[in-house]
């Protein structure tokens, strides 16, 4: 059988040196913490999906401005295999979170030491954690790194008239 791999999207949000989390219910019910988070959906970009996510997770406006990384963990401790893209971005000030999604119970803000000392079933995944650490380490990949079409003729197009003008 072969495995579905599921396209992920997540951000960091940093404020007076704490990052947001969000705290929901996992899908075997326990209590969980995550980067405001989700999945991709199909046609979509992978920051429309981070700024939809946020959004629905946080009520916020996040403005995405690089990436942290990308990460594929093959497999899960749920046995799924995720690929999930990491972004690091602005928020406006004067914004304060409120979950528009359901599943949300509460937005959290912590320091990175406390989210290191959570107990580690308290995480949705060690992805967190990672994500976190590339981040404190100073990982910045420009967003031009990533590519999006939903018309692959107008993409070829594109390629061809900027490839004649060089």
């Amino acid at each position: 059988m072969m495995d579905v791999i599921h396209v992920t999207v997540a951000a960091i949000i940093r404020k007076d040196n704490q990052y947001l989390l969000v705290k929901e219910k996992s899908s075997q019910g326990e209590i969980v913490y995550n980067q405001p988070a989700g999945h991709v959906e199909l046609e979509e970009s992978l920051i429309d999906g981070i700024i939809r996510e946020v959004r629905e997770e946080t009520g916020l406006d996040f403005i995405p401005g690089a990436l942290t990384g990308t990460y594929l963990l093959s497999t899960a401790t749920n046995g799924k295999t995720y690929l999930r893209f990491c972004f690091v971005g602005d928020i406006p000030l004067n914004q304060v979170p409120s979950p528009i999604d359901p599943d949300i119970i509460e937005n959290v803000w912590m320091t990175a030491e406390e989210i290191f000392d959570l107990p580690l079933k308290s995480l949705r995944s060690g992805l967190v954690l990672k994500c976190l650490q590339d981040y404190l380490k100073g990982i910045r990949i420009p967003l031009e790194s990533l590519n999006f079409s939903n018309d692959e003729f107008q993409m070829i197009d594109r390629c061809i008239k900027d490839f004649k003008k060089s």
